[in-house]
């Protein structure tokens, strides 16, 4: 990742911005899909191997390339590179804008678009095709799914009896209302076929292999891309206690409502269990994390030990309220300026994912807000930095993929009558750092591995 991406007018100005530009491409280099893909697998013949497992493929038998994803073209064009003529066919989603340079083809994949986090029907055309693909498979059959954040709403087929229309206001429901990606995807797992193992399931008995680039906290199988090839353990009850938790009963179309209050009473399709009868599905399923969350903040900080920082991992475990985690990231900074100068640069980095409960109309996203959260208290305070970070390159539904902080912020914000409380009230964190030349516009990465926080102290 070129550094010079991350550049922007806090960066230039700050004696450390230039460390700061190169830690973060450090990061994401270290994710890179395409090359976690190309580590993953190789080829010998007729033999495939993925992990260091190897899969014959007997005669007749066909490699399928599948999946759905933000990094999914970069790793397809690293399955065809080392897989070649070995691919049978293929068709990957991808979010809109997420192509690369592969364009709609690569080798035997097609590259599908679609519209992310919100679904549209380009996404549940291509959900219906690649389902299509995987409905002949047999026994002899290897299925190698491309799996990354951004799946859950890429990979859209609605259950009978729903449609686009009901998955669309249900997951923008959820995005308001400040529900955690493991509560939006229990729901969801249960409203698609192609989640909480569906995928698997449908394409069983053929071998499934997947490559998975995590962006949920702790990297559950079953919860990145709402788990299409993991076994479910979640039920129609627990996607119920979700519409309850964020009192959404009265306020969700009501087709989702009959059909969570059917699956209930047992009178739709449950999700694949770890128990499940067919247990021949999971026995023939084997899921690989090949970059993750922890990968991006480790490589942060050797990169910054390299460049001569004193440098630690906090957590890769980051929860909570965007704007409050903003204020706590505020104190450790305060807390590291307050033990008093060092001879070396210190460089503080932790991961995860906020979530922001919207109450006004503004543009922005979860790392933007939390940056605003920390405006106010670290005003004043000298050497310090504040660098959050979305690892796709795209902070909620804007161009920004984050944004910057220091001391002099509050003053910048103040001689420009931008006030921080005001404009988080309306949840606008976009329109306050953008007259700031604070915000973060590498474009999108083509990765995805949560967030994460940049806390510099000289």
């Amino acid at each position: 990742m070129d550094a010079e991406k991350f550049m922007n007018d806090i960066l230039r100005e700050h004696p450390r911005g230039r460390d700061a530009a190169a830690i973060m491409a450090a990061a994401l280099d270290a994710v890179d899909p395409k090359s976690a893909t190309r580590r993953a697998l190789g080829r010998d013949g007729r033999t495939i191997f993925v992990c260091g497992q190897g899969y014959e493929l007997k005669a007749g038998g066909r490699v399928f390339v599948v999946g759905a994803g933000k990094a999914c073209a970069l790793m397809a064009e690293a399955a065809v590179a080392v897989l070649g003529d070995a691919i049978s066919c293929g068709l990957v989603i991808v979010k809109e804008g997420h192509l690369a340079t592969s364009g709609k083809r690569v080798g035997g994949v097609e590259l599908c678009e679609a519209s992310h986090p919100v679904p549209d029907e380009r996404g549940v055309n291509a959900s219906t095709r690649l389902a299509a693909m995987l409905d002949g498979a047999t026994k002899d059959d290897l299925v190698l799914a491309l799996i990354s954040g951004g799946g859950s709403a890429l990979l859209t087929l609605p259950w009978a009896g729903l449609n686009l229309a009901d998955l669309r206001a249900a997951t923008d429901l959820l995005l308001r209302c400040g529900a955690s990606i493991n509560d939006i995807n229990t729901l969801r797992k249960h409203c698609t076929r192609l989640g909480g193992g569906g995928l698997a399931r449908l394409a069983s008995p053929a071998r499934t292999v997947a490559l998975i680039v995590s962006d949920v906290v702790g990297s559950p199988l079953d919860v990145i891309a709402s788990g299409p090839t993991a076994p479910d353990p979640t039920t129609y009850a627990d996607a119920w206690r979700v519409v309850e938790r964020y009192e959404l009963q009265e306020r969700l179309p009501a087709n989702v409502r009959e059909h969570l209050q059917r699956g209930m009473k047992c009178e739709a399709a449950e999700t694949p269990k770890p128990d499940d009868p067919d247990k021949n599905v999971w026995s023939r399923v084997h899921n690989h994390i090949i970059a993750d969350n922890r990968t991006a903040a480790e490589a942060a900080v050797a990169a910054a030990r390299a460049r001569g920082f004193d440098a630690a991992l906090l957590t890769t475990f980051l929860e909570g309220e965007a704007r409050e985690v903003g204020r706590v990231a505020a104190a450790i900074g305060r807390e590291m300026c307050a033990r008093g100068a060092s001879e070396v640069p210190r460089l503080c980095v932790l991961g995860g994912e906020t979530t922001v409960t919207l109450g006004g109309d503004g543009a922005g996203g979860r790392n933007q807000e939390l940056a605003l959260g920390a405006v106010e208290p670290l005003a004043g305070v000298e050497g310090l930095l504040l660098v959050a970070l979305a690892t796709d390159g795209g902070d909620g539904l804007t161009d920004a993929a984050g944004a910057c902080v220091t001391g002099e912020t509050l003053a910048r914000a103040s001689a420009l009558r931008l006030e921080p409380d005001a404009y988080l009230r309306r949840n606008d964190a976009y329109n306050f750092f953008a007259p700031l030349g604070a915000l973060l516009k590498p474009g999108p990465t083509l990765t995805n591995v949560n967030d994460l926080l940049l806390i510099f102290a000289t």
